[in-house]
């Protein structure tokens, strides 16, 4: 792991205040302490996980040795796009995990099983896994301070940005932006953030040495998902251009169903700090205004989407793997009752339209206050 630190320009660190969420956060880890105490397991990976592994990773190498020996255009779409989906949930299974020390118990692996799924994804680990610990954790949804606020002129997300004739269109739009969500990950986010430029609120610098594996892998990604299929097989260039970009309009709009209707919802708050740069409220409870969750409790969505639809708990609990989450959830809503914090969960179709809404208020109105969550 390169140890030149990773500096952020202009990122606004925040000082929060004692609340409910405080004592609520100090019981739930004393219980979770004690659950995992009598259970007798770590907070890591388990046996289920280490399958997980073997499950997607092998469904990625399976489905692209299907792809490059495909003998019609059918099949090899078919297997590229199954390939796609694979690496996808592999991100979100492992790659996301390991990212927070998690997916195993040993440091070494989740290092390497991070910056492998990921920098083969032609994205930079470094840089995510920077942006997502130590600026989105911290400071989910305050602008200034969390990288994932971004200023977009065609979508208006934040109360900051002049609301311009066209928003009024965005919530029909966007999801034609959001189909490009990946290509522009891979072609143009990380690239530009090299010449400081970025859509993000906070500018970064990244290391030379990072610089080097961001070009190196980009250029073995093409290498793998379009020049190597344009080699071997006999459908001509235009086949596996036209896969690529099919792949990653798929991709985009999953990622971006399941993530983004988490934290741009008409029930969730974008908190402003003071001039000094205080919020009113704890840590905890930040998390807990700015995620909304769909299906917390579903073995589905557990399994499929890697604990990303149990957002608020992943939040506030991002040393525990997925592969617990169902069995804490109880525990986890039982202290959200007790200490008397909203605990926002929706069935999936609900948050999609929660989001929606969102957009659209967003769009229309210059100050959009927060619905009251009932559930």
């Amino acid at each position: 792991m390169d140890r030149i630190s990773f500096k952020i320009k202009e990122m606004r660190k925040l000082k929060f205040t004692k609340d409910n969420g405080t004592d609520f956060y100090k019981e739930l880890n004393e219980r979770l302490d004690q659950f995992f105490s009598e259970k007798r397991i770590e907070r890591t990976g388990n046996r289920t996980m280490l399958i997980k592994m073997f499950l997607y990773f092998g469904l990625d190498i399976i489905f692209y040795y299907l792809m490059i020996t495909s003998t019609t255009p059918l099949a090899f779409y078919t297997f590229y796009l199954f390939m796609g989906l694979s690496i996808l949930l592999t991100a979100f299974n492992i790659s996301h995990d390991a990212a927070h020390g998690v997916a195993v118990k040993s440091k070494f692996w989740n290092t390497f099983l991070f910056q492998l799924s990921f920098n083969l994804q032609g994205n930079n680990a470094y840089v995510w896994g920077k942006n997502h610990t130590e600026s989105h954790h911290l400071y989910t949804n305050v602008e200034g301070s969390d990288i994932d606020v971004l200023n977009n002129p065609l979508v208006r997300m934040t109360e900051s940005q002049p609301l311009k004739w066209h928003h009024r269109f965005q919530h029909i739009y966007s999801p034609f932006l959001y189909s490009l969500y990946s290509l522009n990950w891979f072609l143009f986010r990380e690239s530009l953030m090299i010449f400081n430029i970025s859509s993000r609120t906070i500018k970064i610098e990244i290391p030379k040495a990072e610089v080097a594996k961001l070009i190196v892998f980009k250029l073995l990604y093409i290498g793998y998902m379009i020049l190597l299929p344009m080699y071997l097989l006999p459908f001509g260039w235009t086949a596996v251009i036209l896969a690529f970009i099919i792949n990653h309009f798929m991709v985009s709009l999953i990622f971006v169903g399941v993530l983004g209707v988490s934290h741009l919802s008409d029930y969730v708050e974008h908190p402003i700090p003071d001039s000094e740069g205080r919020l009113d409220i704890s840590w905890p409870k930040l998390q807990m205004c700015t995620s909304l969750d769909y299906n917390a409790d579903s073995t589905f969505f557990n399994w499929t989407l890697g604990g990303f639809n149990a957002h608020a708990l992943h939040h506030l609990l991002p040393n525990v793997c997925h592969i617990h989450y169902l069995e804490i959830l109880p525990i986890f809503k039982e202290l959200c009752s007790k200490h008397g914090l909203t605990y926002m969960e929706l069935p999936y179709r609900k948050s999609l339209a929660s989001h929606f809404r969102f957009l659209k208020g967003m769009g229309n109105t210059l100050h959009l206050k927060p619905l009251p969550f009932e559930g």
